[in-house]
């Protein structure tokens, strides 16, 4: 423990946390729970607004904790944590465990306020809209499967979010089907009599109903013009798609900054020392810097690293970019040593890691390889993008080669075994014995003092000892030679190969920098080279590969599932149409609000497909039942989508308002929540009010014609 440490250090020597991850964690989980709670407060606001009664709002909120408690269970059984992600799926379940209460709730409400008890009201509402809050919960529940499935690092990390959300989705499903009907029959009432306000609501949702009504009705009269917009919209989202920029994950504010120097290759300890003073007096006069602490010669002699611990996120107006964005200027003035800052990644990995690394690998031998190297390094010299470039294939590492005399060596008596054990002690250093003192022991180590030993010059004027014990000097013995040597020759499958290295400017994604890279290979490589990635890189390739793949995965279960339950291969296709309505709304509302396409903003788009069809369903699943009471198809789907434009709009206002306290989230970690965030908003928003028309349009041009049942039809629920 370091109070014990403290206790036992020596007078006048003080000991203090220089780097701390826990801190960052512990607010960013803080700040999930604060999130929890302004959704919560959000989502029932929404309830209320379109119910007006506080007993009718208490039966969805039921659904919350009792939906959580579910999570938590499932997340036990599982062996998973609370961590930021499990936390952030639950924020995202506030509003989407609400969804198949506030349906049901809605249809039984309806009923009862036309007069129909309550009892009976509840079970012929709940069976009504069972069908479609069964479908509702397996889709959204069947998006995550895939998730569930990913590999590699980011995958792992997201199985946990994956299968939280999708548990919370499916005790929801099941409270709604069974607690929420229960409830219904026990606290709802009809009222003959409204106040004021809630007249005045109703008469604005009658209003927006009948409007709704009116427009639909003449775009169904020019179908062409909805398709039109179909295809703009979906085209929209092909161009974002193409204009937004992709990165691992975005640059998480963690209340630390890390900076790194190197030197050249041969510096010595003090060279180090002399550059690591230099940049704690540039730390001492950066602003928002609580603290820092600098190490020279670590991880080898001729490098260093420092960890800065920036004040509280509440008491700085800047992020830790901003203030890596002043020091990056200041880094690069140091003479002599490639300085620069970095903020710490966000998943995980070494921070000593650069983002960028690219592998040229090839059979020709180094010498050719450097000059390849070369080439490509004076392409990326172009890129003012790309910042501190480097490479790992040094072969110019300062080298002394002694060159013994034998035949004087063998004239005088000295062995060669001797003068090398002789350079090993004197320049190396060799423990030969131990002593006591005070109860401690000490090792007795021998080596030239370092005023001795600073040049090549130094090493002639050792001595060795002859065979009759005189002593000889080594500029008798032998020649020292400067030259130079690789530092290390790495291989990369089985493959002779060159990692080049690179920091991203600011503003500067990693999609952009592999890129360019990519570019610059093909122009600079030649037949027999080949490139691939590796750390970051490589995990930023293999997460974009994999969730395009868990993305069309996603969508193929959501048409068996709806297939399976609708016992038809086109009412499925015509819910998966809202897919790119949703599509082009989140990557709108993502380019709109600075952010990127990343593992989070890509969970959140596998998030958005489960939600946007749960409209479709509810138009496609009632339409469907009317069909079967006797009704025209174009006359059911108006009706259908009349009657489920409340509950349309309730559960969009749950999830849009459950979403925005991510997409505003402030303090640590929240980089990361508002990708999520402004996915779920803005692709809800647009998605929706398309989806409004798109899918009753779609319906009456590729719906079955269904027959009547054999009972006399019952009468449509009123408008």
């Amino acid at each position: 423990d370091l109070p014990k440490v403290i206790a036992e250090l020596p007078a006048g020597m003080q000991a203090n946390i220089a780097y701390d991850s826990s801190v960052f964690i512990d607010r960013s989980i803080e700040a999930v729970f604060k999130t929890i709670g302004e959704a919560i407060l959000l989502v029932l606001a929404i309830i209320f607004f379109f119910l007006r009664n506080l007993r009718a709002t208490f039966i969805p909120l039921v659904t919350i904790p009792v939906s959580l408690v579910g999570a938590f269970a499932l997340m036990f059984v599982m062996g998973f944590t609370i961590n930021t992600l499990t936390l952030l799926a639950l924020v995202l379940a506030i509003g989407l465990v609400v969804d198949d209460a506030i349906v049901v709730l809605e249809n039984i409400y309806r009923h009862i306020e036309a007069g129909m008890p309550r009892l009976e009201a509840a079970f012929l509402g709940a069976r009504e809209i069972g069908f479609a809050v069964v479908a509702m919960t397996l889709t959204l529940a069947a998006v995550y499967a895939p998730v569930a499935f990913m590999t590699g690092r980011t995958g792992k990390l997201f199985i946990e979010f994956a299968l939280t959300l999708a548990g919370a989705v499916l005790v929801s499903g099941f409270v709604a089907l069974t607690l929420s009907p229960m409830m219904c029959s026990l606290l709802l009432r009809y009222e003959e009599k409204h106040g004021a306000a809630f007249l005045a609501v109703e008469r604005f949702l009658d209003a927006m109903t009948g409007g709704y009504k009116r427009v639909l009705t003449a775009c169904l009269d020019r179908r062409w013009i909805v398709l039109v917009a179909f295809v703009a919209v979906a085209g929209l989202a092909v161009g974002m798609l193409n204009l937004l920029k992709s990165e691992l994950a975005p640059v998480e504010d963690r209340g630390v900054i890390l900076g790194v120097f190197l030197g050249p290759e041969g510096a010595t300890l003090d060279y180090t020392d002399k550059y690591a003073r230099q940049i704690e007096g540039i730390y001492s006069q950066t602003k928002d810097v609580e603290r820092f602490f600098v190490v020279a010669g670590n991880p080898t002699v001729s490098q260093g690293i420092s960890f800065v611990g920036l004040t509280d996120w509440n008491a700085r107006p800047r992020r830790s970019p901003d203030v890596v964005k002043e020091l990056f200027p200041k880094f690069m003035g140091i003479p002599g040593v490639l300085a620069f800052p970095i903020t710490p990644p966000s998943l995980g990995q070494s921070p000593r890691e650069r983002p960028i690394n690219f592998v040229i690998v090839t059979s020709a031998g180094y010498a050719e390889l450097q000059q390849v190297t070369t080439a490509f390094l004076g392409e990326l010299a172009k890129n003012p993008g790309l910042t501190n470039v480097d490479t790992d294939l040094k072969l110019n590492k300062p080298e002394l080669s002694v060159v013994v005399n034998r035949d004087k060596a063998a004239d005088l008596g000295v062995p060669v075994e001797t003068l090398g054990r002789t350079l090993e002690t004197m320049l190396g250093g060799r423990q030969v014995t131990r002593f006591k003192k005070d109860g401690e022991q000490y090792d007795v180590i021998v080596q030239v003092a370092d005023v001795d030993r600073a040049t090549p010059d130094d090493i002639r004027d050792i001595y060795a000892r002859g065979k009759d014990g005189t002593m000889i000097s080594l500029a008798n013995l032998v020649r020292v030679d400067e030259t130079i040597s690789p530092r290390e020759l790495n291989h990369f499958g089985q493959r002779r190969a060159v990692t080049v290295t690179a920091n991203l400017a600011p503003g500067y994604t990693m999609g952009e920098a592999l890129t360019f890279m990519d570019g610059a290979a093909s122009r600079v490589l030649k037949p027999g080279y080949a490139v691939d990635y590796n750390g970051q890189s490589r995990e930023f390739r293999q997460s974009s590969s994999s969730l395009a793949l868990t993305f069309g995965l996603a969508l193929a279960f959501i048409y068996l599932v709806l297939a399976a339950q609708f016992e038809s291969f086109r009412d499925p296709f015509i819910i998966l149409l809202t897919v790119p309505l949703s599509m082009a709304g989140a990557l709108l509302a993502l380019w709109l609000a600075g952010g990127t396409l990343n593992v989070y903003s890509q969970i959140g788009l596998v998030t958005l497909v489960g939600l946007i069809t749960k409209h479709g369903i509810l138009i496609v699943e009632f339409a469907n039942q009317l069909q079967e009471r006797g009704e025209a198809i174009k006359v059911a789907v108006v009706d259908s989508a009349v009657l489920r434009l409340r509950p349309i709009l309730m559960t969009t206002g749950a999830m849009v308002l459950g979403a925005v306290p991510l997409a505003l989230a402030a303090g640590a970690g929240a980089e990361s929540r508002q990708q999520i965030g402004w996915v779920i908003v803005g692709g809800l928003l647009l998605g929706t009010f398309f989806t409004l028309f798109v899918v009753p349009t779609v319906y009456t041009l590729l719906a079955a014609r269904k027959a009547a049942a054999a009972a006399p039809p019952e009468p449509a629920p009123a408008l």
